[in-house]
């Protein structure tokens, strides 16, 4: 229970490490806010989990528009008393060389897992500001440490997310806030389904323990850093991806 009556809002929860998250975060004691674009699913998952509303919560919020996010910290700091925690783990992919990357992928990607973490923790920060006390862990990825062919958008913003984590660490360590980032290897999620065997299999062949990671693992590290174990962590990025860059 290392996150009892904590408040947490986890972005891109319906699914995939965020709803790994999620189940995580319930089980360490927290209450959870998540956010998500696709309502269908977000309340589908939500009824699921059979969760009192004083515990668990679905928001559907477009996470790119910044006045749909102001409304969602206001909302879930009004249904739960406090935020305090953000994880922002929603992302997505729009994979092709550069050459062949249309204006509309490099944008959509953008806008999705750059300017969304940046309208998150914006519009939340000043709830933590007020508590004197918060964690922001931001999604990041092995890809934005060292590359990757034919992902210049994606790897543009994990590494864009990495050098806001240190800024903001910075900027919000004064007020008791920290702010770190974590950077998933090859991870078994509803994603993989459509990938060959074949590359999966180069996948597990790069790791040091030839093998996907899981969305638990994942989980798991957002967690501790969200706990009061990592109180003195701020401004880091850690790598969960099973010895890639070994």
């Amino acid at each position: 229970m290392r996150l009892k009556d904590k408040v947490a809002i986890i972005t891109g929860g319906a699914q995939g490490i965020g709803s790994a998250t999620v189940e995580k975060f319930l089980a360490e004691g927290a209450k959870v806010a998540i956010w998500d674009i696709n309502q269908e699913k977000g309340e589908a998952y939500v009824a699921s989990l059979n969760k009192p509303a004083d515990q668990l919560r679905f928001y559907a919020v477009n996470t790119t528009q910044a006045d749909q996010v102001v409304d969602a910290a206001a909302k879930v700091n009004e249904d739960f008393r406090r935020i305090d925690i953000l994880i922002n783990n929603a992302g997505i992919t729009r994979d092709s060389t550069l050459q062949k990357t249309t204006q509309e992928q490099w944008q959509q990607v953008i806008d999705v897992n750059l300017t969304g973490v940046f309208n998150c923790t914006q519009a939340v920060y000043p709830y933590m500001k007020e508590l004197g006390a918060g964690r922001i862990i931001n999604a990041s990825s092995v890809v934005g440490i060292q590359g990757n062919f034919g992902q210049s958008n994606y790897v543009a913003t994990k590494a864009g997310v990495i050098g806001l984590t240190k800024v903001w660490a910075r900027e919000f360590g004064r007020r008791g806030v920290t702010v770190n980032a974590i950077a998933p290897g090859f991870i078994a999620t509803e994603m993989i389904n459509t990938i060959p065997e074949k590359i999966l299999e180069g996948f597990r062949g790069k790791s040091a323990l030839n093998r996907l990671g899981l969305p638990v693992e994942v989980a798991n590290a957002y967690a501790f850093l969200a706990s009061d174990e990592a109180a003195f962590i701020t401004g880091t990025t850690l790598s969960v991806d099973g010895g890639v860059r070994i």
